[in-house]
């Protein structure tokens, strides 16, 4: 876990909740190019709609085992009895909607790759394959969505993906590092731009 430490924090970073607090200062914002880690984000963000960020972060581990490490080819054969035991699964958001949208979007992971592209070589077209870098000085300049968003969620949409709304879409943008939109003054800002 982070330690608690005088480092400049995007606001919403500065918990005192630790884990919340390390995902901030470790993932949020750093570009993903891994298809298992893309689409665990891609579930979680859809998971998150109408809850805090802070219940899905705690029950991220009950999803990975609940979702076989958020290996879409499992997922999108999930049938019935899956869907059962995900709907009595204390360790993730028991909605049956959230649900059924995961696995109609692991299918539409597996068509990505059938149309022989996969799910960050699509997602990040978004953004012709490099991060948008804003310049935000506080939260409340940051927007819930945008047009890169708004085009992204039809997109996906079409594509049969569900709870994929453009402010889903933007925040999925935010952290897997699609955008870069830490605050100015934080210090993470530049250390997500870096090479890795």
């Amino acid at each position: 876990m982070t330690e608690r430490d005088d480092r400049p924090r995007c606001a919403w970073g500065d918990q005192p909740d630790p884990e919340y607090r390390a995902y901030h200062d470790r993932e949020w914002g750093v570009p993903v190019r891994d298809e298992r880690h893309l689409f665990e984000l891609l579930i979680l963000e859809g998971a998150q709609a109408g809850l805090s960020w802070s219940t899905i972060l705690h029950k991220r581990d009950g999803y990975r085992r609940a979702y076989a490490g958020f290996d879409p080819a499992v997922v999108a054969r999930f049938g019935p009895d899956d869907a059962a035991r995900l709907l009595a699964d204390a360790g993730i958001v028991r909605n049956r909607a959230k649900v059924a949208a995961s696995v109609a979007n692991a299918q539409a992971v597996l068509a990505l790759h059938d149309a022989g592209t996969t799910l960050v070589d699509h997602l990040w077209s978004f953004v012709d394959g490099r991060p948008l870098v804003n310049r935000f000085g506080s939260l409340d300049q940051i927007p819930a969505e945008t047009p890169v968003s708004q085009a992204m969620s039809r997109d996906l949409l079409k594509r049969g993906f569900r709870f994929v709304g453009p402010t889903i879409c933007y925040a999925l943008m935010q952290s897997a590092g699609l955008v870069n939109d830490h605050e100015l003054a934080c210090y993470r800002w530049a250390e997500v731009q870096a090479p890795s």
